[in-house]
């Protein structure tokens, strides 16, 4: 291929007849005639010089990012990096002359990028089915405020810059100004999702107003290209006829037609089965029809597919089934092929020639980018403070909404393949991109910390609740087995008139094939169980724990809906609004009743492992093994059992608090309570007199109760102590331990180099090893409140 600019400044591109696609090898043969090809010439075809860009950005993009990770920075900017190194390297090795080099490289570039196109339009589609639409009607007036200004007033800057007799650098900058106060969800709901905090308040209301604003942004660009082909046509009833008229069409059609076969498919998919292959591949089917008529009619590459994703019901089954299929090939795969397909042509079509005007020009589109982003940044930050949020707090959602990523990057791709930006001002693009997805997360989190709201500033926990008050619990669900284990927890917690329990149950569900986390309040009106939704049955389950206890209940119950590295924000952001003073958690690992593993969810450990961390209240991990008896009224009977419980004393907070939740127990006179007081044989004389002080007050009244067994023992090492539990467990059905994680004492001296699973402490960890697993009992794990320091 060879090109050459003619006179009036076009580039014109000859293309070698036929293309030179599959080489014939170092040592190959044409079929026709042998001859000797040198490894430099492989280059010249397309199929090989197409693979050796693939294997280098996919190397390249690794090794920046194992270089740049430990600064925050977002895989998106390695992708970057690895396009401009690839780029500068094939432009080098590509073995042709001067003045072919630049128009074989050229090439290139374009091969990989129609591949890397198609990879985009996917990522659109799958994009357009993760948002949830119906956000908008939940949308408050700060979230509609920040989606809709920050777009509208950034453009109103343009008249300052008094730009006459430039006909090509006002149109550049139109599309300049243009882009630059868009606001772009997938790159505001990545840049969330990459710092974790897209369930926090802050990311909420930031992905609330990205969707208003992206919606709003899609429109603009839209407009903005009709324009650009109404000045290029003379005949305008052409371009009402042929692009608005049928932009219109197709958005009826899709909503009128396509959205009602989208909900028909959900409708006949029975709930937790997935949907038919056949319907997956129509949909996919569709989106094909769509990217084909969006090219045709010459909208940017987004619209059809974006608009038909929108229509598509998130979650699943639907959504869930197409993200399934095709996210990990997206992100995988199109995804940084396409990122770096974009910026491999700042080196490709660097040498491309440039006219005066566009050179000369370049300082004008510099202060523009600028005052575009400084405008955006201040008045978001105003509407921010304007709704009395927390400078700190305002600042980092200003610098979110101002994020810019592949979207913008899509965009001026879109407007360099149509000439409507020249390739010095695309350059600039590219490298301002760059720079502000790797400024933006470090920026967010200096001003923003997440756990900032959770510290420990007031006492909300166990002991801080007196036995005649209301204790607020926040009761976590992960899978219906859950739903007996804590319910019989909460029943033996023995709540009264005088002692009340307030119950806030919550369900947390993955998120899948949606963007945006949810959080649901449920109505609690009396309904009977349902044979398919696993939501209603567990709220059926709390309602009647919360009936047969005829006041001494109150019930409310959420749904969270969010990834799973990410729940433990939701979980500690309902614990503080309800001013819980309890956490309960579920165990990740679950047995069968011969002692074999059932299941073992890593996440689930993990999380509690955050809540653990984060949680501004007292925390317990209940190990449920199943015997937790409880009255059975829910199945027509009010026969109630003696419940036998252990508590285990070592000393210590987190001790006293598990001490405080054991007694609230034993005023049931069903409940026997047995408290075994360990003490080391030998003393420490200089152990902390105030620590000794605290759990003399909290032992005071258990060694004289006539509702309380005491037993006290003296130990000198761990295995002295396993011994002696594990004659005694079989004789409960529960026992409760404080947490005392990283504390170590002559008690448990030894046990900690067995430890498995180490966020239950040394002796929670003891008791649910497999050593035990042929008791009967199950476990509670209490933390106290970690309190700040200003507070202890």
């Amino acid at each position: 291929m060879a090109s050459n600019t003619s006179s009036n400044g076009e580039i014109l591109v000859c293309v070698e007849f036929p293309p030179k696609v599959n080489s014939i090898g170092i040592l190959g043969t044409d079929g026709v005639r042998e001859h000797e090809v040198k490894a430099d010439q492989v280059m010249s075809y397309s199929l090989p010089r197409l693979e050796l860009e693939i294997v280098l950005i996919f190397v390249l993009s690794q090794v920046c990012h194992l270089l740049l990770k430990r600064a925050k920075t977002p895989i998106f900017v390695s992708h970057m990096i690895a396009g401009l190194i690839v780029g500068f390297v094939m432009h080098e090795i590509i073995p042709e002359g001067d003045k072919n080099k630049m128009s074989s490289s050229e090439s290139n570039a374009i091969v990989m990028g129609s591949m890397a196109a198609f990879g985009y339009s996917l990522y659109m589609f799958i994009n357009g089915v993760k948002m949830n639409v119906s956000m908008i009607k939940k949308a408050g007036t700060t979230s509609i405020s920040i989606g809709i200004l920050p777009v509208l007033i950034p453009m109103l800057i343009l008249p300052i810059f008094k730009i006459k007799n430039n006909k090509e650098l006002t149109s550049s900058t139109m599309f300049v100004a243009t882009t630059y106060s868009l606001t772009s969800f997938p790159v505001i709901a990545d840049l969330l999702r990459h710092l974790k905090i897209i369930n926090s308040e802050l990311g909420r209301l930031a992905l609330s107003g990205a969707l208003v604003g992206d919606l709003l942004s899609l429109f603009f660009f839209t407009a903005s290209a009709l324009l650009r082909m109404w000045k290029d046509m003379t005949d305008v009833s052409q371009v009402l006829i042929n692009h608005i008229i049928i932009i219109s069409l197709f958005i009826v059609v899709v909503v009128l037609v396509l959205r009602p076969v989208m909900y028909w498919i959900v409708r006949n998919t029975p709930e937790g089965r997935p949907v038919k292959e056949i319907y997956v591949y129509f949909v996919m089917l569709t989106f094909l029809g769509t990217t084909f008529l969006t090219s045709k009619f010459g909208q940017f590459l987004l619209f059809g597919p974006f608009v038909l994703g929108l229509i598509v019901p998130s979650g699943p089954p639907l959504g869930y089934a197409l993200e399934k299929k095709l996210d990990a090939m997206v992100s995988g795969l199109f995804l940084p092929l396409f990122v770096a397909s974009a910026t491999m042509r700042v080196v490709s079509f660097s040498k491309l020639p440039s006219s005066k005007t566009d050179i000369d020009n370049l300082p004008i589109n510099e202060l523009i980018v600028l005052a575009m982003l400084v405008s955006k940044f201040v008045v978001t930050m105003g509407i921010s403070l304007y709704s009395n949020m927390p400078k700190h707090d305002a600042l980092a959602l200003s610098f979110i909404m101002s994020s810019k990523g592949i979207m913008d990057l899509g965009w001026y791709s879109f407007l360099s393949d149509k000439k409507l930006i020249q390739q010095k001002l695309y350059n600039l693009m590219v490298f301002t991109i760059m720079g502000i997805a790797t400024l933006v997360p470090i920026l967010v989190r200096i001003f923003y910390d997440s756990k900032r709201k959770y510290a420990g500033y007031r006492k909300r926990n166990i002991m801080s609740s007196t036995l005649n008050s209301e204790l607020s619990i926040v009761a976590c669900i992960h899978v219906p087995n859950n739903v007996t284990a804590i319910i019989n927890l909460l029943d033996v917690s023995s709540p009264t008139r005088d002692s009340p329990i307030s119950v806030n149950v919550l369900q947390l569900v993955k998120l899948s094939a949606q963007s945006s986390p949810i959080f649901i309040t449920h109505q609690l009106e009396q309904h009977a169980p349902s044979k398919h939704s696993y939501s209603e049955n567990v709220i059926f389950s709390f309602k009647q724990f919360e009936c047969k206890h005829n006041g001494n209940v109150t019930l409310s119950a959420f749904t969270a809906i969010s990834p799973d590295d990410m729940m433990d924000e939701d979980i500690c952001t309902l614990a503080l609004d309800k001013r819980a003073s309890f956490i309960i958690l579920p165990f990740h690992r679950r047995w069968y009743k011969n002692g074999s593993i059932e299941s073992d969810d890593h996440a689930m450990m993990e999380l509690n492992w955050s809540v653990f961390e984060r949680a501004p209240c007292s925390v317990g991990i209940l190990v449920d093994r199943g015997h937790i008896r409880r009255p059975t009224s829910i199945i027509g009977t009010t026969t109630r059992s003696t419940q036998n419980i252990l508590m285990i004393f070592f000393g210590g907070a987190d001790d006293r608090e598990a001490l405080t939740f054991a007694k609230r127990m034993a005023q049931d006179h069903m409940v026997k309570l047995t408290v075994l007081c360990i003490h080391a044989t030998q003393r420490d004389a200089n152990s902390a007199s105030w620590e000794r002080m605290l759990d003399f007050e909290v032992m005071k009244n258990v060694k004289n109760s006539l509702n309380v067994k005491y037993i006290e023992e003296e130990v000198n090492d761990g295995h002295i102590t396993a011994s002696l539990l594990r004659g005694m467990v079989n004789d409960y059905q529960l026992i409760i331990i404080g947490r005392r994680f990283g504390i170590d004492c002559p008690q448990t001296y030894g046990l900690k180099e067995w430890s498995e699973f180490s966020e239950l402490g040394t002796i929670g960890d003891l008791l649910a090893s497999t050593d035990f697993y042929s008791s009967i009992c199950s476990v509670l794990i209490i933390q106290q409140q970690i309190l700040s320091e200003n507070m202890r």
